[in-house]
C-alpha cells in the first residue's frame, strides 16, 4: 500500500517525504537503478520547498536506498544494504561513500583486485547448486534484453553469486556490503546515459559474463580470473582510459 503523505507529520516535512520515497522504493514504483525525481518535480508533486526535498533526499542516501552522483542526480539502490557492516548503523560508512569521479574509479580498482580472486576460487570451489545458482543469475541477465529497468540488480546478482561460491566468507561479505552500489557506481560515471545501455554494449557485457561462467563451470581457474580481469576493465575503460585513478 502507497504511503500517504502527512503534511501534519510531528517530525516534519522532510521525515514524511522521507516516508513516501521510501515506500516508492520498497514497493518497485522506484525500482534498482532509477533516477530519483528532480527535486523541482518532487517540490512541486508535494508542495514543499526545495530545502525539504533536500532533506528527505539525505535520509535516503543515509539509509542506503539512493546514491547522489554530482552533476547527474540520485539513484535508487534498493533495499537498504543489511550486512554486518551496516549493522545498527542508520548511515553508509565513509568505504561505502561515493563522491565523485575519483570515488567511482576506486571503487572499480577495489573490484578487479578482489572479483578475479572470487572467480578464481569459484572455479576451484563450487558446488553443483552453486553452480547452478550462477549459470541461473547469468540467464536472467541475459533475459532482460529490452527490458533493462532491473539491468543494475541483475548484474550485481550475478557477481554475488561467484562470490558466495568462491567459499571464501571475507570476499562475499565484502561484495554483499557494497551492494548494487558496486554496478551503479561504474554506471553513472559513464559518458552519456548511464543507465540505458545500448544493444551493442549488453551484448558484449552478456558474452563477457558467459566467459567468466563457462571457465567457473569448467573448473578453470586462471581462465574465469582472467575472463572477470577482462570484463571489469572494459568496464572501467568505459570510464576513463586506463591508468592511475
Amino acid at each position: 500500500m502507497a504511503a500517504t503523505f502527512d503534511r501534519d507529520d510531528p517530525r516534519g516535512l522532510g521525515h514524511a517525504l522521507t516516508g513516501v520515497l521510501r515506500q516508492r522504493i520498497i514497493e518497485g514504483d522506484l525500482a534498482p537503478g532509477a533516477l530519483l525525481p528532480s527535486e523541482s518535480a518532487l517540490s512541486e508533486e508535494f508542495g514543499v520547498s526545495r530545502t525539504v526535498v533536500r532533506e528527505a533526499t539525505a535520509a535516503l542516501r543515509a539509509a542506503g536506498l539512493v546514491e547522489t552522483f554530482q552533476g547527474r542526480g540520485s539513484f535508487v539502490l534498493g533495499q537498504p544494504v543489511t550486512s554486518p557492516v551496516l549493522v545498527g548503523n542508520d548511515s553508509a560508512p565513509p568505504w561505502l561513500q561515493v563522491r565523485g569521479a575519483h570515488d567511482v574509479l576506486a571503487m572499480m580498482d577495489m573490484r578487479l583486485g578482489l572479483e578475479p580472486q572470487s572467480a578464481a576460487l569459484a572455479a576451484q570451489r563450487r558446488t553443483p547448486a552453486q553452480l547452478a545458482s550462477i549459470r541461473r543469475a547469468l540467464a536472467t541477465f541475459a533475459g532482460l534484453e529490452g527490458e533493462r529497468v532491473h539491468l543494475i540488480e541483475a548484474d550485481f546478482a550475478f557477481h554475488a553469486r561467484i562470490a558466495e561460491a568462491s567459499g571464501n566468507r571475507y570476499i562475499a561479505s565484502v561484495l554483499k556490503a557494497v551492494g548494487p552500489r558496486a554496478i551503479l557506481a561504474h554506471r553513472a560515471g559513464m559518458q552519456g546515459d548511464a543507465l540505458v545501455t545500448d544493444d551493442e554494449h549488453f551484448a558484449r557485457l552478456v558474452h563477457e559474463h558467459t566467459a567468466v561462467a563457462e571457465a567457473i563451470e569448467r573448473s578453470d581457474a586462471e581462465g574465469a580470473a582472467a575472463a572477470m580481469t577482462a570484463h571489469l576493465r572494459r568496464s572501467r575503460a568505459r570510464i576513463a582510459p586506463p591508468g592511475p585513478a
